[in-house]
């Protein structure tokens, strides 16, 4: 059991200060707090939801310990990474602590949030997701500016859209299998084609049903 003392210092911990080098980004969601945390739990999924990242490999290689490689396409031109890292689960939310690498940490922070009057959502929650970059010196990071991961805008609005749809939907066993098991390994390129596919494949099927239709009217005349 976590006391007290070690909650506040763990709060202390992963949220950034002012002497800080770090990035965040905020999102609302439509979950409450312990539906969220458990969301947040599934790592791959969490990372793999980031529109600017090409995964190459990703295993899991121990207790809460992962190691991955890929492409950070934030930058022009894209970066090649590889990761290895722990997961520690807080109070409120996950840190995520990397053993290599500009990022020291990253951090995603769950929050209960008061909904607007007459809402019918009453387990918002507010989600901050913090880049850490604090475990080397300022003339270091101005050397590495290259390798710095710019994705974490990007992160958020693709995170929370999935949010907004995972609420909708996973209650459908046919979406969460085709989510987890079609939509997570794609890579992001991969995913936009498919979306447009589908888009063309009902723009079509719409045209075929209208001039069935239409077919249909004129020879009952």
């Amino acid at each position: 059991m976590i006391s007290q003392r070690e909650n506040e210092k763990l709060s202390t911990l992963h949220r950034p200060s002012s002497c800080q080098d770090a990035a965040w980004a905020i999102l609302h969601t439509p979950l409450e707090a312990a539906e969220l945390t458990l969301f947040c739990h599934d790592i791959e999924r969490l990372f793999r939801i980031n529109p600017m990242i090409n995964f190459s490999t990703w295993h899991k290689t121990g207790l809460n310990r992962y190691h991955c490689t890929g492409q950070n396409i934030s930058q022009q031109p894209p970066f090649n990474f590889e990761l290895t890292f722990t997961v520690r689960h807080l109070p409120d939310g996950v840190q995520i602590d990397y053993e290599q690498g500009l990022k020291t940490r990253t951090t995603f922070v769950i929050e209960p949030v008061s909904p607007p009057q007459g809402s019918q959502h009453p387990g918002q929650t507010k989600l901050t997701i913090t880049d850490f970059y604090d475990g080397m010196s300022e003339d270091e990071r101005k050397q590495c500016l290259h390798l710095v991961d710019k994705s974490i805008t990007a992160w958020a609005g693709d995170l929370q859209q999935y949010l907004i749809n995972w609420n909708k939907w996973s209650r459908y066993r046919l979406w969460r299998t085709y989510m987890q098991y079609v939509w997570q390994p794609m890579r992001p390129m991969g995913r936009r084609i498919v979306a447009i596919l589908i888009w063309l494949t009902v723009f079509e099927m719409i045209l075929i049903l209208l001039g069935a239709a239409v077919y249909y009217l004129e020879n009952s005349q």
